[in-house]
């Protein structure tokens, strides 16, 4: 575990030497870890294989985490697993770099901001708690997932109102 102010600035140095087709293993492993100032996960765990290539080092990378997000139903806090893969290349020279990921002549890559955009991108933009969360009563506003209100959603102006008293027939 890397307990470091910048955990995910790696040391690739060794690896420039080495003959094409080396890879390396970085692990990762947080009980907590704040990705950016909008990101904070737990139990996030995961690895990044550099592997060398002739145009540069390769980078592949399989993380998880537990995000905490609000319902779009019902508004509770709950606990989301994401789950993600990168792969992406820094390149030796600009030429050969198709993303602008050009390999540091220190050799120091920060992983942090490619992690944490894929990470965001693996956020659901509607997330739901559960998949059969009742949701809010738009009358009363109660969770109607710990409660049952005494509201009847009004169907008359429902343009489908007909079909259900099809249903009801």
């Amino acid at each position: 575990m890397n307990l470091s102010k910048h955990p995910f600035r790696l040391n690739v140095g060794f690896l420039l030497a080495q003959p094409v087709g080396t890879s390396h293993t970085f692990p990762f492993e947080f009980e907590e870890i704040q990705i950016s100032e909008d990101l904070d996960l737990r139990h996030f765990q995961g690895e990044a294989i550099f592997n060398r290539t002739p145009q540069g080092l390769l980078v592949q990378g399989k993380f998880h985490a537990i995000l905490s997000l609000e319902c779009a139903r019902c508004l509770e806090p709950y606990d989301h697993l994401l789950e993600w893969e990168m792969t992406e290349l820094y390149a030796f020279r600009r030429k050969a770099a198709e993303n602008d990921l050009i390999l540091p002549e220190d050799a120091q890559i920060d992983i942090q901001p490619l992690v944490r955009e894929y990470a965001l991108l693996e956020i659901p933009m509607n997330p739901i708690c559960s998949p059969d969360c009742k949701g809010l009563c738009p009358i009363c506003g109660v969770n109607l997932n710990k409660t049952q209100c005494n509201h009847q959603t009004q169907t008359e102006d429902s343009p489908f109102a007909v079909l259900k008293a099809l249903l009801e027939d």
